[in-house]
């Protein structure tokens, strides 16, 4: 069980992050690749992804396991930076006593038989054709494994902040902690998850930064260190079959967008920005439930629009396609 922790001034410093994290979905991915108990979400994008990658998973597999402890370095505090470029310089340029405080509890967290290969213990040393090497092979995996999904993780990712946004404009922080039951429980001042180990997590006034993670399976996941800025990776919904999109990306427009040229939808779209649920969206354009819900199905088939199911209600928020519809040529024609 994690318990975290809250004071007064941590309650005031929780914050959702703006966009999925590369270097969280790289490791979050990686072990789901390994762990194979997630064949609805994910058996689809391992079908495409595993012949791909390099035979054995190269670098990675030392370094994330596929349960347990996985070294906090590869997953630093971004600051707001989510562009992998930047992501990766920040982990190659983790101090060498990090580098090889981490590593050593990577070695003695695993099973003595197995013991950690030539090319980790070099990592551990900080030697420049190590890093060079752990930079090219997070590169490389981002781009098979994640690059043809991108879009895909980002607006699922969007959803989910929607979702977040809905809730603390309803009830505040505390709304926002109560939106994740029954995955986190809220039990003032502490919040309560599922976890494989007894772990008490004390904030201290640094405030939770809550992270949403496509490929975070089951529960949510912390760091190690109670040192480094405090984080909780969380699970999001997924939409099912959301694999089937990506050979539409740069193909030019699915064949259910000639459904949309008509105002109605046109403006469905615009408003699910910020994330509507189907009455909402009923009472804004003066039709029925039923017309609200079949314009958004027909986005959501064009793979314009997410539908997540939050409680009693469905929120539809924009897809980044979507959002690049929105913002072509002002000569598109939305007409009846």
């Amino acid at each position: 069980m994690l318990r975290v922790h809250f004071t007064t001034e941590d309650v005031a410093r929780v914050r959702v992050a703006a966009a999925p994290d590369p270097l969280w979905e790289i490791t979050n991915s990686f072990q789901a690749l390994l762990v194979r108990d997630s064949s609805l979400a994910f058996g689809e994008w391992r079908r495409l992804v595993a012949p791909r990658l390099p035979a054995g998973g190269g670098q990675l597999t030392g370094l994330l396991p596929p349960r347990g402890y996985s070294p906090d370095f590869l997953t630093p505090d971004l600051r707001g930076h989510y562009d992998l470029r930047s992501a990766v310089d920040t982990v190659l340029g983790t101090p060498r006593t990090v580098l090889r405080d981490d590593l050593v509890t990577l070695a003695q967290s695993r099973d003595r038989s197995r013991p950690l290969p030539t090319g980790i213990r070099e990592l551990a040393d900080g030697t420049p054709s190590a890093l060079r090497r752990l930079g090219s092979t997070l590169h490389g995996y981002h781009r098979h494994a994640l690059d043809p999904f991108w879009p895909q993780i980002r607006g699922q990712v969007d959803a989910d902040r929607a979702l977040r946004a809905r809730a603390v404009l309803a009830g505040g922080t505390e709304g926002l902690l109560r939106s994740f039951e029954p995955l986190l429980r809220w039990e003032p001042p502490v919040l309560v998850a599922d976890y494989p180990v007894d772990r008490e997590l004390h904030l201290d006034g640094r405030g939770l930064l809550l992270q949403p993670s496509f490929f975070c399976h089951r529960r949510p996941v912390t760091l190690a260190s109670p040192d480094m800025t405090p984080i909780l990776v969380y699970p999001i919904q997924h939409t099912l079959g959301w694999t089937r999109h990506r050979a539409r990306l740069g193909t030019g427009p699915p064949a259910e967008l000639g459904a949309l040229i008509g105002r109605t939808r046109a403006a469905v779209l615009e408003d699910v920005v910020t994330g509507r649920t189907t009455g909402e969206l009923a009472e804004r354009f003066g039709i029925t439930g039923a017309a609200a819900s079949y314009h958004t199905a027909v986005l959501r088939r064009a793979g314009l629009l997410l539908s997540v199911r939050h409680g009693k209600h469905v929120v539809h928020s924009i897809t980044p396609a979507g959002q690049a519809l929105l913002e072509g040529p002002s000569e598109t024609p939305f007409d009846v």
